[in-house]
C-alpha cells in the first residue's frame, strides 16, 4: 500500500454529489492517469452529450482515456493488466453495471462477473481510483430493469468496497470517510473555507470555517489527511474533545499528563516478573505513555500518524538547500516512496503532509506577516484536531523544507541566546558531501536576523514571524493542538524542537506531551533537548530526515509498552498488603516499601567520638 494515504479507493455519491470532481482531485496532482470511461454514448441524446464532453473537458491533457462502454469485460483485463506504477480513475460503475445488463449480454451470471472484477480490484498492482453511484438511498424503483439494476449496483458496491482500502461517500459535494485502510487513506484536497471537505464532518462551527478560510488565504494545504488504523478502529476510541482553535496567546491553559500515575507506572515495573533488572532507558518511555494515556499499564501507540510539514525558506538560511529537492522529497512522502514513507509503512503507520508558505529571508526582514502566523497557527492546531476526531493515539512531527534548519536554528537562538555557529549543523548535500560554505552562509543570516531584531521583542509571535516562518508555526499549533487534545507527540528534527520551544512560551504545558526518541547527534536538537528537558530514549545516529530516526526506534517504544502491560507480577512480591497504593482508583494495586536507613555499624563523625 501507498503509504500517501491509498492504494484502491471507492468515491461513492448520488447525481451531481461531486463524487466525480472529488475522485479528479485525488489525482489530480499525477501525471499520468489513465481515465476509464464506463458510459454509453447516445449521439441522440444531446444533453447526454453535453455531460460527458463536460467531463472531457476538465481532464487535465497529460491523461490518457480508455472506453469500455457496453464491454464489462474488458474493465476487468483493464484493472489486471495496469503496472504498478500506473493510476486507474474509473468513472462509473453504474455504467458497468449498465453493460453487464445489457441483453446482448445476456443470458450472463452476473454475481460470478462481479466476483471477477473483485478479484481484480483485489490483486491490481496499479492504484485504483473507482467512482460509483449510491443508489441504495433512493426509492426501490418500479420496473424491473430499474430493479435489477439498483440490486446490481448495490452488490457490485457491497463487493468492491470490501476490497478497496477506503470508502468514500460525497454528500453535497462534501466528502465523507465510511472505510479506512488499515495505515492510511486519501485526502488530497486542500484546507478551503469548505472546511468539511478536508474533513469528516459535513459541517464545522463559523469560528472554524473562518480560521480555514484564513489558511487558504495563506496557501496552507493540508493534503493527505490520513484515517485511523484499523486496530484503534476496532475498539472504542479515547472520549476526547473536538476543540475548535481558541485564540492561541501566551498564557494559554491546556491539559497536563497525569504525572501521578507516570509515578505509578514507573513503580509498578519493579513488581513484574521479570529476571534482569528492568527495562532501564524504557522506563521513561513507559512512564511518558502512561501519564498522557492516565493508566498505570499504558497501551501500544496502534494508530501513529507522520505529520511532514513541508516549508521553504529563502535567503541566507536555505543556502547548499534547494526548494525543488524539499518538493521531491514531499512528494515522496505523498507517493510512498522515500526514507521516509518506507519506514513508516514498515511501522504500520499513516503519512499527512501538510504544506506552508515560504518564509521570507530573515536577514532581511520578518520570515512571515503576523496574521500569516496566526493561519499557520490554526491551520497545524487544525490538523491535530483532525487527529484526534481519526483516533489517532500518537503524532510523529517531521519537516522538510529548504532552510528550515537553518531558522529553526535562528528560532533557537533568538529563544535561548545560544550562539548560531554552535547550534547550527553541517550543511551535507548529495552524495554526503559536507558543504562549509553554506554553512558560514547559515551563520551569517542568522546573525544577521539576530542584529536586525536586537531592540525587538521576542514573544512567541514575533519569534515565528522574524525567525520560524509557516512550517514552524504551523508545527507550532500543532504542537498546542495535539495538547488539547491530550495527544502525545513524537519529535524528530530541528523544526519540531523549535516549536516545541515557541509553544512553551505559548502554552507551558505542551513539552510535557512531547517525547524525543532520537536526536540524531544535531547540535540544533541537542541543544533544544536539554532546555526542555528532553531526554532522547536512543542515540542511531541516523542522519535520513527528519522522522526518520523516531520511526526506526517506534517498534522498540511499542515493544517496552507491549511487554511492561503483558508481563504479569513476580510471585515473590507481595502486591497486596495493607500498605498498598491505589494510584488511580482502578483496585491495581502494588506495595510501595519506605527506605529505612540502617543502623551504622562503628562510631560516625556526629557521635562525639574522636576519630582514631
Amino acid at each position: 500500500m501507498s503509504v500517501d494515504g491509498w492504494k484502491s479507493v471507492l468515491v461513492l455519491g448520488g447525481i451531481r454529489s461531486g463524487k466525480s470532481g472529488y475522485a479528479e482531485s485525488l489525482v489530480a496532482d499525477t501525471p499520468g492517469v489513465r481515465y476509464v470511461a464506463t458510459g454509453a454514448v447516445d449521439p441522440a441524446d444531446p444533453e447526454w452529450l453535453a455531460r460527458v464532453e463536460a467531463h472531457r473537458d476538465r481532464r487535465p491533457s497529460q491523461w490518457s482515456t480508455d472506453e469500455v462502454a457496453g464491454h464489462p469485460a474488458r474493465l476487468i483485463e483493464l484493472i489486471g493488466a495496469a503496472r504498478a506504477d500506473e493510476t486507474l480513475l474509473v468513472d462509473d460503475l453504474g455504467g458497468w453495471v449498465t453493460g453487464l445488463l445489457d441483453p446482448a449480454h445476456q443470458p450472463a451470471d452476473d454475481r460470478a462477473t462481479i466476483d471477477e472484477l473483485v478479484a481484480a480490484v483485489r490483486a491490481s498492482a496499479a492504484r485504483l481510483v473507482l467512482v460509483s453511484p449510491e443508489v441504495g438511498l433512493a426509492l426501490v424503483p418500479t420496473t424491473p430493469v430499474g430493479r435489477a439494476f439498483a440490486d446490481a449496483l448495490g452488490v457490485t458496491n457491497q463487493a468492491v468496497a470490501g476490497v478497496c482500502d477506503t470508502v468514500v461517500l460525497v454528500v453535497a459535494g462534501q466528502p465523507v470517510r465510511i472505510r479506512s485502510a488499515a495505515r492510511v487513506v486519501p485526502a488530497a484536497t486542500v484546507l478551503t473555507p469548505t472546511v468539511a471537505e478536508a474533513t469528516d464532518t459535513p459541517a464545522e462551527s463559523t469560528a472554524t470555517a473562518t480560521a480555514t478560510a484564513a489558511i487558504a488565504t495563506t496557501a496552507i494545504a493540508a493534503t493527505a489527511i490520513a484515517a485511523t488504523a484499523v486496530a484503534a478502529a476496532a475498539e472504542p476510541a479515547t472520549t476526547r474533545a473536538t476543540l475548535a482553535p481558541p485564540p492561541i496567546t501566551p498564557g494559554m491553559t491546556l491539559p497536563m499528563p497525569a504525572e501521578r500515575v507516570r509515578t505509578a507506572a514507573v513503580e509498578r515495573l519493579g513488581t513484574l516478573d521479570q529476571p534482569g533488572a528492568g527495562f532501564g532507558g524504557l522506563a521513561r518511555v513507559i512512564g511518558f505513555a502512561a501519564a498522557t494515556q492516565d493508566t498505570p499499564t499504558p497501551r501500544p501507540w496502534e494508530s501513529v500518524r507522520v505529520v511532514l510539514v513541508h516549508g521553504d525558506h529563502d535567503g541566507g538560511v536555505a543556502a547548499g538547500d534547494s526548494p525543488q529537492e524539499s518538493a521531491r522529497r514531499a512528494e515522496q512522502a505523498r507517493s510512498g516512496d522515500g526514507a521516509l514513507a518506507r519506514l513508516a509503512a514498515a511501522a504500520g503507520a499513516d503519512v499527512t503532509v501538510v504544506h506552508a508558505p515560504v518564509a521570507g529571508p530573515i536577514e532581511d526582514g520578518p520570515a512571515l506577516p503576523a496574521d500569516e502566523v496566526e493561519a499557520a497557527l490554526t491551520a497545524g492546531w487544525t490538523v491535530a484536531r483532525q487527529a484526534a476526531d481519526a483516533g489517532v493515539s500518537a503524532i510523529l512531527l517531521a519537516a522538510c523544507g529548504a532552510g528550515a534548519a537553518g531558522a529553526a536554528a535562528a528560532v533557537l537562538a533568538a529563544t535561548t541566546g545560544a550562539e548560531p555557529a554552535a547550534i547550527l549543523g553541517r550543511v551535507v548535500g548529495p552524495g554526503a558531501r559536507i558543504d562549509d560554505a553554506a554553512w558560514m552562509s547559515r551563520c551569517a543570516a542568522v546573525r544577521d536576523a539576530l542584529h536586525r531584531t536586537r531592540r525587538g521583542t521576542r514573544g512567541a509571535h514575533d519569534v515565528l514571524a522574524e525567525y520560524g516562518g509557516g512550517d514552524i508555526a504551523l508545527a507550532t499549533g500543532l504542537l498546542l493542538g495535539a495538547t488539547a487534545h491530550r495527544i502525545p507527540v513524537l519529535l524528530d528534527g530541528p523544526v519540531g524542537v523549535a516549536a516545541a520551544l515557541v509553544s512553551r512560551d505559548l502554552a507551558g504545558q505542551a513539552r510535557h506531551w512531547c517525547l524525543l526518541p532520537d536526536h540524531g547527534r544535531h547540535p540544533t536538537v541537542r541543544h533544544a533537548a536539554d532546555v526542555l528537558g528532553l531526554t532522547p530514549v536512543v542515540d542511531l545516529h541516523l542522519d535520513l530526515g527528519e522522522g526518520t530516526g523516531a520511526l526506526a526506534a517506534l517498534p522498540l517504544l511499542r515493544n517496552a509498552l507491549a511487554l511492561a502491560g503483558g508481563l504479569g507480577g513476580h510471585p515473590g512480591i507481595d502486591t497486596a498488603s495493607d500498605g498498598d497504593s491505589d494510584t488511580d482508583g482502578d483496585g491495581d494495586t502494588f506495595e510501595v516499601t519506605p527506605f529505612v536507613e540502617p543502623e551504622p555499624a562503628g562510631p560516625g563523625p556526629t557521635d562525639g567520638v574522636p576519630a582514631r
